[in-house]
């Protein structure tokens, strides 16, 4: 089992100086793509929760136009779809005034409920150039394809079931920590 006090301290050397949202008190995003599992870790209160989560069908890698989810050490850059019902479909993160609904079967995977966009933050491997994941638009977001959530089978985000993304949005701030392995 993954000591999140080390992790905490590992990750904690990315914090930008004098960012008052990425403080001891906050807690982090930890995404293992092995286990599709992502982790909600409060090392004050000593408090875990977990979500199935789908990273990329191609597994982990930061090039542009991979297809991989981007590994390494991120924060949240901007929350979107706050307020919005659930089942909100996104394009272009702009709700299109239309409602996922579980029963429609459909191929596209459509972006709904919530967006956390990342951010990386470690130079030249998910930050700038063409590894850049806030460029990629690699987001944690909401699926209409809930019926796989726990496989990998995205196109680079991590995908989350609908109440849980939301649950998730509604715990993080923008500038929280998000790791991925």
């Amino acid at each position: 089992m993954m000591n999140w006090e080390d992790l905490y301290r590992q990750s904690v050397g990315f914090v930008p100086a004098g960012n008052q949202a990425l403080a001891d008190e906050r807690p982090i995003i930890y995404i293992d793509s092995e286990q599709q599992c992502l982790y909600l870790i409060d090392v004050e209160d000593s408090q875990t929760r977990n979500y199935r989560v789908s990273t990329a069908a191609n597994g982990l890698g930061n090039q542009v136009g991979s297809n991989k989810t981007p590994y390494g050490v991120h924060r949240i850059k901007e929350k979107v779809g706050g307020g919005q019902q659930k089942g909100t479909i996104f394009k272009s993160r702009e709700p299109t005034g239309k409602i996922f609904d579980p029963l429609d079967i459909r191929d596209e995977d459509e972006i709904t409920s919530r967006i956390l966009w990342l951010d990386g933050l470690e130079l030249g491997i998910n930050q700038g150039g063409d590894s850049d994941t806030h460029s990629r638009f690699i987001y944690i977001h909401g699926t209409s394809d809930e019926a796989r959530i726990g496989l990998p089978v995205s196109i680079g985000c991590v995908r989350m079931s609908n109440d849980d993304v939301i649950d998730l949005f509604d715990e993080v701030l923008v500038n929280d920590l998000v790791i991925i392995r």
